[in-house]
């Protein structure tokens, strides 16, 4: 927390340290570019130099009550134009515009572990990066270095020739997530505002009202809108991708040297407390590999335990500092499917249960990027494989260990947890509601029965749950109600109560179309204490399984884009 607040936006401004400009090198050719918002290969440099587009008339819909506290930010600041400017891409416009910088990053792309070019304009990959993303603002704040990174702020070199906006219907969703994974304790990038404005739309493919369709069939006007993401940076696998591939092809003449640099850059702003600057690169490299594994391995268990699914993990939406970026096709599971994926496009590459190997696919993909610079050196290249090659190992401890805690158990039992699978799917059970539900311990099936989407008719099934309990029971092993109460309240800081649901945003994105934020609000609220006993009234209402009549409707139980 921070105890100097920050009442004006020039206090703000005074915080600001750009070293990701001030470190790394600019595209050579942005002085012969205009204003660089037009799709052009970049084929050098770590950033491109450019002014975001301000949205029409801008309208305040919400900020992040708790991420203000954190950074000790006064809302007095919302009140503020100069702030309001910057937070919706109208910087040209700030009285003090000339102490600020603006810039978007080019990356690479794997998808599931393959390098892909296609998706760039020129079919070189010189074109793929931030196409509607545009950092505004780096400072120290409380000792801490956040960045901070409008999504929706207009076209860029690597806007593949998009508009460069987002809609309101996605920034609400990803300003609310953000908020709401970091209060599951789970790494996150962070979300400070969120504006929209009715004097601009964009067109964008959606699905008619209460449509089963899997694909789009008619393309809708939205508003568009700007929300602020924060994180410690925006480095992201595919960025050091990018350099990798340039250094291993010899791209141009500095490629080597950029790789170095933006490694090492990594290593500062990420890993500098697990990394002794004083070390050997090659040592480096390697210590590198080990915290990514680590973190990459607790994040993807974290993300099991809460049901959620990133639904897109390509290497340009997996963060090298280890933690959740990128909330587009993402999606809480509802009824447990081991194969649950939000997103049309995701495939089962991207399914529930096929997140840990997707992360490695990632890992894979971030250990070749280093690989140039170890300079052919037989030994350290083997050392790196086999941090590569053990990923799937630890990765597995992580999600043994992850299970025991969402079963109150000391340790893993295989034999307890596949029967558990196996009643999951063949009971239809919420996620989280069974889990939660499991946390008071309950005498017998009865006690769980709030999660079923079916109802206990079967006498098998009914007989199945008992017997698993009985066996679970006599894994935790209470010995009065002082270590049940005990245990229990330790599972309910495993467990969360709320999670946000699709058919949740799907109400706050509606209703906030129509003028009235409340929803948005009310959700925050909420989603920002995912595990405490709320209100009777709150419990009725987001305590409750996925109504029927949602199952399998288009933007609700699946998404074709998040633009």
């Amino acid at each position: 927390m921070n105890n100097n607040s920050i009442e004006t936006f020039q206090e703000l401004i005074n915080l600001s340290d750009y070293s990701f400009v001030n470190k790394l090198n600019k595209d050579p050719d942005s002085k012969y570019s205009g204003d660089n918002k037009f799709p052009r290969e970049v084929f050098s440099g770590h950033f491109v130099e450019l002014e975001p587009t301000a949205i029409k008339e801008p309208i305040y819909i919400s900020h992040s009550i708790n991420f203000f506290k954190e950074l000790g930010f006064s809302e007095n600041l919302l009140k503020s134009s100069d702030f309001i400017k910057l937070f919706s891409a109208d910087s040209s416009n700030i009285s003090t515009k000339n102490d600020l910088k603006s810039w978007a990053t080019g990356y690479g792309l794997s998808i599931y572990g393959r390098e892909y070019y296609a998706q760039c304009p020129f079919q070189t990959g010189n074109g793929y990066g931030d196409g509607r993303a545009i950092s505004v603002l780096e400072a120290v704040i409380n000792d801490k270095r956040w960045e901070f990174q409008l999504k929706g702020s207009g076209k860029t070199p690597y806007c593949r020739g998009a508009d460069g906006r987002a809609v309101l219907r996605s920034s609400i969703r990803e300003f609310l997530a953000q908020e709401h994974m970091h209060e599951l304790r789970i790494p996150t990038s962070r979300s400070l505002t969120l504006f929209t404005s009715k004097k601009e739309q964009v067109t964008r493919p959606w699905f008619k009202e209460n449509s089963y369709s899997m694909d789009p069939e008619l393309m809708i006007k939205e508003d568009v809108a700007i929300t602020t993401r924060v994180a410690s940076s925006f480095l992201r696998v595919g960025q050091i991708e990018l350099f990798g591939r340039r250094a291993r092809k010899n791209e141009h003449k500095n490629a080597l040297q950029e790789l170095e640099m933006i490694v090492l850059y990594l290593i500062d702003r990420e890993y500098k407390e697990e990394i002794n600057q004083n070390l050997a690169l090659k040592d480096k490299v390697l210590l590198l590999a080990i915290e990514f594994q680590k973190r990459l391995t607790l994040l993807v268990a974290n993300w099991l335990r809460v049901g959620y699914c990133q639904g897109n993990f390509n290497s340009d939406n997996c963060a090298a500092g280890g933690f959740t970026l990128d909330y587009g096709p993402f999606g809480f599971m509802e009824m447990f499917d081991p194969k649950y994926q939000s997103w049309t496009n995701g495939g089962m590459h991207f399914s529930f249960f096929n997140q840990p190997v997707a992360a490695q696919k990632n890992f894979k993909s971030f250990c070749s990027a280093l690989k140039p610079l170890l300079n052919s050196n037989v030994e350290y290249l083997e050392k790196l494989e086999d941090i590569e090659n053990s990923f799937l190992n630890i990765m597995q401890e992580k999600i043994d260990s992850m299970w025991a805690s969402k079963l109150g158990l000391k340790q893993f039992n295989f034999e307890l947890f596949k029967e558990l699978i196996d009643l999951m799917i063949d009971t239809k059970v919420d996620f989280t509601i069974f889990f939660r539900e499991l946390s008071n311990i309950p005498d017998d099936v009865n006690g769980l029965e709030k999660s079923f989407y079916k109802g206990l008719e079967s006498e098998n099934i009914k007989a199945r749950w008992n017997s698993w309990l009985e066996n679970w029971k006599s894994q935790i092993n209470i010995k009065d109600d002082e270590a049940k109460q005990n245990l229990s309240i330790k599972m309910k800081l495993i467990n969360p109560k709320y999670i946000l649901r699709e058919w949740h945003l799907v109400w706050a994105y509606k209703e906030a179309q129509n003028g009235n934020y409340e929803p948005v609000n009310e959700l925050q609220e909420i989603m920002t204490k995912p595990y405490d006993e709320q209100s009777k009234e709150i419990e009725e209402k987001y305590y409750a399984k996925k109504p029927k009549d949602f199952f399998g409707i288009a933007g609700i139980s699946h998404v074709s884009c998040s633009s």
